[in-house]
């Protein structure tokens, strides 16, 4: 049975970046939204047990979406794990890990953080949910779209892209929220509407915790929450064991990734033509 819900707040892409999500947690109309949906990608990065606890406190309020990264970080530990344990473990991972990619780096580190109870957690959350959100009617919640947890569909990405991705879909809803790409926009597909928050922890574009509110009533909003990015940074070099916390926070909290840079990137990846 799919839940009621008159105002909902979605958080995507956190990234295990604690004063941002902080921040947007001290938001009023989070604090009294009646459910705080999680799209995912929720502890990659450098405060991955302090997210997860401050994430858990939300309590029933907390609608839970697992996104390619949380899977990712469940498999590591279980891979890791299982290497302790005499196994080979997975090949490809290892490779990945010797190439010392940055951005896979910390998410190796914060997965080998995790207990066996949190990585269980974490693959056990499901890749999609439903709320009835008063005024807009049945809104489904996945990370990257409804059938993949790493497709990417962008604001510029053709009709024919987004009616593929969302085949799938119950011919009931009436608006999907994703993340995945970091980038927040809204915009209609064949009467469909379809919202990205942008990202909590790892925007691109422009500094600030994206996030995105739902009602009351039809509205989709939307928001942008500030903070002081220096502080943040400091903070997380301070309390963040990662040895590369401190360029890492100072990347990603000052969003020095510009949307067009991302766009260039993730474009070649939604099929369009060269």
């Amino acid at each position: 049975m799919t839940r009621q819900a008159g105002r909902v707040a979605v958080l995507s892409d956190i990234h295990g970046v604690l004063p941002a999500l902080e921040a947007v947690l001290a938001e009023p109309d989070v604090r009294t939204a009646d459910h705080v949906v999680l799209t995912g990608d929720l502890l990659a990065g450098p405060q991955p047990l302090e997210t997860l606890e401050l994430l858990r406190a939300l309590g029933d309020r907390a609608v839970w979406v697992r996104g390619n990264a949380d899977r990712e970080l469940a498999e590591l530990r279980d891979a890791a794990g299982r290497s302790a344990g005499g196994d080979s473990g997975d090949e490809e991972r290892r490779e990945r890990a010797e190439q010392h990619d940055a951005p896979f780096a910390v998410d190796l580190w914060a997965a080998g953080l995790l207990s066996e109870t949190d990585a269980r957690f974490l693959a056990g959350l499901p890749p999609t949910a439903r709320l009835d959100v008063d005024g807009l009617g049945p809104v489904l919640f996945c990370h990257a779209t409804p059938r993949n947890d790493t497709e990417v569909a962008l604001a510029d990405s053709r009709s024919e892209r987004w009616t593929e991705v969302l085949a799938g879909v119950d011919a009931d809803v009436r608006a999907v929220v994703c993340g995945h790409t970091h980038m927040p926009f809204v915009r209609v597909v064949q009467g469909l509407l379809v919202v990205n928050p942008g990202s909590v922890g790892m925007p691109y574009g422009r500094p600030g915790a994206h996030w995105a509110l739902l009602g009351p009533g039809d509205s989709v909003t939307l928001r942008r929450t500030t903070y002081d990015y220096a502080a943040a940074c400091a903070r997380i070099a301070a309390e963040s064991a990662y040895e590369g916390a401190a360029e890492w926070a100072d990347e990603y909290a000052h969003a020095r990734n510009s949307a067009e840079d991302a766009l260039t990137a993730f474009g070649p990846l939604d099929g369009r033509a060269g």
